[in-house]
């Protein structure tokens, strides 16, 4: 940049920032446009990258890391070392994680198939510690395989610190490596990613139903995960078909479940087009290029399933109802559960930090599980007077006289409490 220019970029900066004035210096830009959420598009039967933005940025995983854990149970079952019927401990620490759950409590035990299920189809935080307990011997031994295996898979800007994707230090990604993995997935493990294309399972006599939406609503997106927790915003990896040809796109960072969606809808519309039709695979799909800034992932062919008419199609109701995808997949807290039909909640404090807010529901939750099972845990935030305060509430109580017993219960264990309608 010539240097009176520079001197002018750097004059306006200043304006910029000291007063909010507008440059209109010929060559400067208005004002700074905000950072693009990451995104990355992918041929899937050439390895080709079809479009991205923002792709080698650092970013939260949330939700999105239980792909790894699902790979490496895959893996765990193919090479025999673990089966769909083996049963898997629940452990203190995976009681504790936080909403999305299966709500089991320290002791239980669940199913492989159970797990595997919970993780693709509700994102259940504490079936994704117990199965990388189960595997690594301990969640942070587990991590550190993760993180290992990713690098063999092509995820060169990976670390992983937990095996649900709940907010960690040190844990991150980008858009290009979730690109890789979910291909990897379909890749390795044809089959079990039909597992990714399910609406519900049914647990304990339950119907679970899942909260990929844009599944639901866009004809050819047979998968494959969502994301979220109050850190990373929406997260979203998406695979597409429209007869032979086929895409993976990921989205992260979204201000919004439907938002994210709808950014990916545009995405799959616009790219689609531009993909290969499947007569020239590549060999070579997923791991010797993924390096940043090259224009082509590696990966050994996939089948492409043929698929229907790919445009947006009306939601039919009786298949699966659309859900808030927030209230469901809460990963660090904060978001209230879904609705139901009991009136009444419970609220056991309100503290300054998150942190001991899910410190506070996870002190908590074996105890009103015992008075209540079902009973949903969650924390709303609040302001007071300026300041910011966390609310950490149990619902699903039917009437008044249900909510105040537990509470009598609760203080009776020295918890504070007191009932609302909801």
């Amino acid at each position: 940049m010539p240097l009176g220019l520079a001197f002018q970029s750097l004059l306006c900066r200043l304006r910029v920032l000291v007063a909010g004035i507008a440059c209109l210096a010929v060559g400067l830009p208005v004002i700074a446009q905000a950072a693009e959420q990451p995104w990355f598009v992918l041929d899937v039967s050439t390895g080709k990258v079809l479009g991205e933005g923002n792709a080698n940025t650092p970013h939260g995983p949330a939700s999105l890391a239980k792909m790894m854990t699902l790979y490496l149970t895959f893996e765990a079952i193919k090479k025999g070392r673990l089966h769909w019927d083996d049963r898997i401990a629940v452990s203190a620490n995976a009681a504790r994680k936080v909403p999305a759950k299966l709500w089991m409590r320290a002791g239980d035990t669940l199913s492989v198939r159970e797990a595997v299920n919970g993780m693709i189809i509700l994102s259940a935080n504490d079936a994704a510690s117990a199965m990388g307990e189960h595997l690594g011997g301990t969640e942070a031994r587990f991590a550190q395989q993760m993180t290992m295996r990713g690098r063999q898979l092509g995820l060169r800007n990976t670390v992983f610190r937990n095996a649900s994707g709940l907010t960690e230090k040190g844990q991150s990604t980008t858009a290009r490596d979730m690109a890789t993995l979910g291909v990897a997935v379909m890749r390795d493990f044809p089959k079990e990613y039909g597992l990714f294309s399910q609406r519900s399972f049914v647990f304990r006599g339950k119907q679970i139903n899942g909260h990929n939406n844009l599944m639901y609503r866009y004809a050819g997106v047979d998968g494959i995960k969502t994301g979220y927790t109050d850190a990373a915003g929406f997260n979203l990896v998406s695979s597409f078909t429209d007869n032979n040809r086929h895409i993976v796109g990921v989205v992260l960072g979204g201000k919004t479940g439907r938002s994210r969606d709808d950014r990916m809808a545009q995405l799959l519309d616009q790219y689609m087009p531009m993909a290969s039709d499947g007569s020239k695979r590549s060999r070579d799909l997923v791991a010797s290029n993924a390096v940043a800034g090259t224009n082509q992932v590696g990966a050994s062919a996939i089948p492409v399933p043929r698929t229907a008419d790919r445009s947006v199609v009306q939601h039919k109701p009786g298949i699966a109802e659309l859900i808030d995808e927030s209230k469901i997949e809460q990963g660090d807290g904060g978001l209230e559960p879904l609705k139901s039909s009991a009136q009444w909640n419970i609220q056991i404090g309100a503290v300054d930090t998150r942190a001991d807010a899910n410190r506070l529901l996870g002190r908590a939750d074996k105890l009103v599980q015992a008075i209540l099972p079902g009973a949903k845990g969650y924390i709303e935030p609040a302001s007071k007077r300026g300041a910011q305060l966390y609310r950490v509430r149990f619902g699903g109580f039917s009437d008044a006289q249900a909510a105040s017993a537990a509470c009598s219960e609760l203080k009776r264990r020295s918890f504070a409490c007191i009932a609302s309608r909801n």
